[in-house]
């Protein structure tokens, strides 16, 4: 792939059955992404806050609500602010909900699968 053609970043785990699933759905599509594992490279402050905007989700949405840290860190307080959230997902990047691909045509949480499906279309 060339800088010319479609660039595509996946947020990976490996250990992530859908996440997996994507990145064989996003070479199938002859790309090879850039994959940032960000279980350990998690996106700072701002990367996730652009992110957050860019797929029109707030913090909360983006949660993954059965881990462990979500009730230990209280994020069930419906009164946690969205800066305190994303501060949170920072420093705990397992709360992040993924995999979360970027391409030319835009940003999406890929849950279920099926949902990177548009983002491979050429632009």
């Amino acid at each position: 792939m060339n800088e010319d053609t479609m660039t595509i970043t996946i947020f990976h785990n490996p250990a992530c059955g859908t996440s997996r699933k994507v990145l064989d759905m996003i070479r199938a599509s002859g790309e090879e992404p850039r994959i940032v594992e960000y279980l350990r490279h998690p996106p700072s402050r701002d990367e996730l806050t652009t992110m957050l905007r860019d797929m029109q989700l707030s913090p909360r949405e983006l949660l993954r609500t059965q881990e462990p840290a979500y009730t230990d860190l209280g994020l069930d307080d419906a009164s946690l602010s969205d800066a305190r959230i994303v501060e949170l997902m920072v420093a705990n990047p397992v709360l992040m909900n993924r995999p979360i691909v970027r391409t030319p045509r835009g940003i999406k949480l890929c849950r279920p699968a099926d949902e990177v499906t548009p983002l491979l279309q050429p632009v």
